[in-house]
């Protein structure tokens, strides 16, 4: 029953948070000192061609009233169109949301893979020299800068050894679409050359993601299972005569990952926020790349656009995790 009310909550506050979130973004975006309409009018328009293409945009109202449209029609999924591509924003962010996600889930899956055994191992061997060598690992993994690791894992693996592509979602054309991810379509149509070719592809930004995330979660992992080893239940189940592996794989990890799951929700965000310069250093065409072109070309309509649809699958993933901590936690569900 709660988790029926925590999950009501979570819709009720939806709406309300994606308004607050429009209206930032559009008073950011138009303080900044530059002008949109004379980048798209060219450098050879008039003063009276910029006005008369301004007032086509309708970018000539006072703000209230540009906001107030602008609220309105993305309530009714119409983001505008964008100054660049002269397409609908809405069929560009369509088209580009599956290749941002494919590579978020597979970052997530591969930090938390690989994390959380990580935290175990650390928690269990705790002040060892193994402890310390992966507590090293998370202080770098947060530390160092995403293109930077991209740049270097490109010289490395793709340049110097040979092992990856360079850039690139795929060689030549994708499978068929039917859900927009590549690894899921490519085997829904047995077109595996076509899914090694994705899967190549994902290895480079999709470990650049993933190396910060698989830091935090080894942190919260090992702060977890040290909480829960020196339960009393723990000491109990030892007194039982229960292997120490068993207990640590099958009741410790439960309780230790309350807290991991909620950081992966978080995470995931951070996720979406970082693929804004991986997706660049790959030439990775998804939601990260369109923002950067976006911004190089003042395109503010697609820049929102970006924006909102970030916080809408935040708020969606996050309300995934809500579910799956009462799940894991059936407290909370009670």
């Amino acid at each position: 029953m709660k988790l029926l009310v925590l999950i009501l909550n979570r819709f009720f506050w939806f709406f309300p948070t994606i308004l607050g979130l429009m209206v930032i973004t559009f008073t950011i975006s138009h303080v900044i000192p530059a002008d949109p309409v004379a980048f798209v009018a060219g450098d050879n328009a008039t003063n009276e061609q910029i006005e008369a293409l301004r007032a086509e945009l309708g970018l000539d109202q006072p703000i209230h009233v540009q906001l107030y449209r602008y609220v309105i029609d993305v309530f009714q999924g119409n983001f505008g169109q964008s100054l660049y591509t002269q397409r609908p924003i809405a069929d560009d962010l369509a088209g580009r949301v599956p290749a941002t996600l494919e590579l978020t889930f597979v970052a997530v899956l591969l930090s938390a893979a690989i994390g959380i055994p990580l935290g175990v191992i650390s928690a269990v061997n705790r002040n060892s020299l193994l402890d310390h060598a992966l507590r090293l690992f998370t202080v770098s993994g947060l530390a160092i800068a995403a293109f930077w690791l991209a740049i270097l894992l490109q010289l490395l693996f793709a340049m110097e050894l040979g092992w990856t592509p360079l850039q690139g979602r795929v060689d030549g054309w994708g499978p068929d679409e039917i859900t927009g991810f590549y690894l899921i379509d490519s085997l829904i149509t047995g077109d595996f050359e076509v899914f090694w070719s994705a899967l190549a592809h994902m290895v480079l930004p999709a470990l650049t993601l993933a190396f910060p995330a698989m830091a935090t979660i080894v942190r919260f992992t090992r702060a977890g299972v040290l909480e829960a080893i020196n339960s009393n239940y723990v000491m109990y189940e030892e007194a039982m005569g229960f292997p120490r592996r068993v207990i640590v794989w099958k009741y410790v990890l439960r309780n230790a990952l309350i807290g991991t799951v909620t950081q992966i929700g978080l995470i995931f965000g951070i996720l979406i926020a970082n693929a804004v310069v991986v997706e660049a250093v790959f030439d990775w065409p998804g939601l990260g790349l369109y923002a950067v072109q976006s911004i190089l070309q003042s395109d503010y309509n697609a820049i929102m656009g970006f924006t909102v649809v970030a916080g809408v699958i935040f708020i969606i993933v996050n309300l995934i995790v809500d579910v799956a901590h009462g799940f894991i936690d059936p407290r909370e569900s009670r």
